[in-house]
């Protein structure tokens, strides 16, 4: 698939000086081509940090999320669809990852990359149609889906927060619902020890309604966690607030 392909090619462009200039122009138009289709597909972005050396470009020292997280506090206020605002913070920021915010225009099914796959296999065999999904290098899989926005019911529904731990949360082990004052890494980023977030089906995909997608990701992910019983699923590292 072409767009795959632009994706695995930005991935692997060389850092530094010692690439070629023509290729690593082309790439980043290729990037930046990327990034605007997300832009037009409705899902806000906003500047995130990237990693540098063995850190994070942000000045915070010690950063424990690196290349994780906005480059700004304000990261929702500042998310947006603009095309104009996306290209001047690409020329601007060349190296930077984006984010995307979650509850406005879609939220997120955050799962262990081996429950998400298994979920994949069954949604796909059973003819449901799954919408946009990236994954997280190493162990991390995203299922984008339409935003609940805000129901009625509030016990329905928790602003998440970035992996908040409601009383629903030991029901469906392993599993992040990014919602409303939440974001993911937007493909592609690029994080530490040759990381990276890619898509596997992209944006130009229908947002299906969560709920069709729920069951098969919290089986999986029951099953993933009950494999492991040694495995602490509320340790898992979250996508940090601010900085």
């Amino acid at each position: 698939m072409e767009r795959m392909s632009r994706f695995s090619q930005w991935l692997r462009r060389p850092r530094g000086a010692g690439g070629d200039a023509g290729t690593g122009a082309a790439l980043a138009a290729a990037r930046e081509e990327l990034l605007l289709a997300a832009a037009a597909a409705g899902y806000p972005l906003a500047p995130a940090a990237h990693p540098s050396g063995y850190g994070c470009s942000c000045e915070r020292i010690g950063c424990p999320t690196p290349g994780r997280h906005p480059v700004s506090f304000a990261w929702q206020t500042l998310a947006t669809t603009d095309p104009e605002k996306v290209t001047k913070w690409l020329r601007a920021q060349p190296e930077a990852n984006f984010i995307t915010a979650t509850g406005i225009a879609h939220d997120v099914l955050d799962v262990p990359a081996e429950a998400g796959r298994q979920a994949l296999a069954r949604l796909e065999e059973a003819g449901v149609d799954v919408g946009p999904v990236a994954t997280v290098t190493p162990d991390r899989m995203l299922f984008f889906t339409a935003t609940r926005g805000t129901p009625d019911d509030e016990d329905e529904w928790w602003p998440c927060e970035l992996d908040s731990h409601p009383e629903t949360m030991d029901e469906h082990p392993g599993l992040r619902w990014h919602c409303r004052g939440s974001y993911v890494l937007l493909p592609p980023s690029r994080l530490p020890d040759d990381g990276k977030v890619a898509w596997l089906a992209g944006p130009e995909r229908p947002l299906p309604d969560p709920l069709t997608l729920l069951e098969a990701l919290t089986d999986a992910c029951a099953q993933y966690v009950g494999d492991r019983p040694d495995h602490d699923h509320h340790d898992s590292a979250a996508w940090p607030i601010g900085r």
